[in-house]
């Protein structure tokens, strides 16, 4: 039996060796993404406070001011009054040749943002108003790796997303089948694949370090693989929702009660409404309605919550009342399990300690096909008959 575990183990392993590198190598530079940029650009994110803010209405106008084609579409204002206020617009699609792009009206109220169309983020020193970066990030290097990671530098569909999918179910099975391999017998063989024997021979060493190492990482692995699986096929994705009997969509956001005249909200209320609704929350992201009959979210992250503990609030664009909610608490299973699948991947759960395990482990991982091939390549050499 461990003769074709090991066979499946070695095969697998050959087979998708090198998309498991390019997995881990591309993880690895995501797992601090937010670090590497506040470290690269701090001008970005962080400012000195000096005085009373400037009003949302004119950071976002000041923000539309950089593109005058631009579209508004969110503004996201921390608690921190270190941090820069970040403003969201969208820019027209480039025109078609022959094509002549439809007139706007002044007067109306900002359409849906058309599939495809590029998204920038404005940053604006709320106290004195300058703009300090216009940031997109479809075009950063991190999207980039993001892309490779995920699909092999293809996109949602391609042949590179099948290929990832695939190779992380090779790498499941090959964790398992590597677990039960290594499974000792008795004590003294535990404390024996327990330990790695640096002063040993380096045929020894290089079967430590894999073996060892492998399966202390084992658990970390099996986590990674099965969140990056659910993220990658559907069908597993839909199972989380089958096997708990919930329901994937949300009902769908409440409108705003449009009448002739009526003049919208101004984004400073709706943001000093939040703040003084929610006065411990980490930021307070406003999305702007698509049309005259969409309501103003407001998504509100509470003091401590992790990343995708979110509660969404729906206001009257008109009136600025309360019209509906989705709070985090109120999810059903399947939508609070799915939330965490990607905290969970990407070692964000707790912050940097998890971080820190995620990245230890992806590099640990890319060693694995290295000692792997070797000590494939060693067996060989101790099977060969001499001449």
């Amino acid at each position: 039996m461990k003769n074709i575990l090991r066979t499946i183990h070695l095969c697998l392993a050959l087979a998708a060796s090198i998309f498991i590198i390019i997995s881990c190598i591309t993880g690895t530079i995501m797992v601090f993404e937010d670090e590497i940029q506040h470290y690269q650009h701090p001008e970005r994110y962080t400012v000195t406070p000096q005085g009373k803010p400037l009003s949302a209405d004119e950071l976002t106008r000041r923000a539309a001011a950089t593109s005058p084609e631009a579209k508004l579409s969110s503004l996201k204002v921390y608690n921190n009054p270190s941090r820069t206020v970040e403003v969201g617009i969208n820019l027209p699609e480039p025109e078609k040749s022959g094509t002549q792009a439809p007139a706007r009206n002044p007067g109306k109220a900002p359409e849906a943002k058309p599939k495809g169309s590029p998204g920038l983020t404005v940053y604006i020193n709320p106290y004195t108003g300058r703009v300090i970066d216009s940031y997109n990030p479809r075009k950063s290097f991190f999207k980039s790796v993001e892309m490779f990671h995920r699909f092999l530098g293809g996109g949602q569909g391609s042949i590179g997303k099948l290929i990832t999918g695939i190779s992380a179910f090779f790498l499941f099975v090959i964790v398992i089948t590597g677990i039960i391999l290594w499974w000792p017998k008795t004590v003294n063989i535990l404390k024996q694949r327990s330990l790695i024997k640096f002063n040993a021979s380096r045929k020894r060493l290089n079967h430590d370090l894999h073996i060892v190492t492998g399966f202390y990482v084992s658990i970390f692995l099996v986590v990674s693989t099965v969140t990056g699986l659910i993220m990658a096929f559907n069908w597993i994705n839909q199972g989380i929702f089958t096997l708990t009997g919930s329901k994937i969509e949300n009902p769908p956001p409440p409108t705003s009660a449009y009448h002739i005249g009526a003049v919208p909200v101004s984004a400073d209320q709706v943001i000093k409404n939040s703040i003084s609704s929610f006065p411990d929350a980490e930021y307070y992201f406003l999305r702007f309605p698509k049309d005259s009959a969409g309501a103003v979210s407001v998504s509100v992250l509470p003091h401590e919550a992790f990343e995708n503990e979110v509660d969404s609030y729906f206001l009257d664009q008109y009136s600025g009342e309360i019209v509906g909610s989705q709070k985090f608490k109120d999810r059903n299973v399947g939508q609070k399990i799915r939330s965490y699948v990607k905290p969970i991947h990407t070692g964000s759960l707790y912050g940097f300690p998890t971080k820190i395990i995620s990245f230890l482990v992806c590099i640990l991982t890319v060693t694995f096909p290295i000692t792997g091939v070797i000590m494939w390549l060693n067996r060989i050499k101790k099977r060969k008959p001499a001449l």
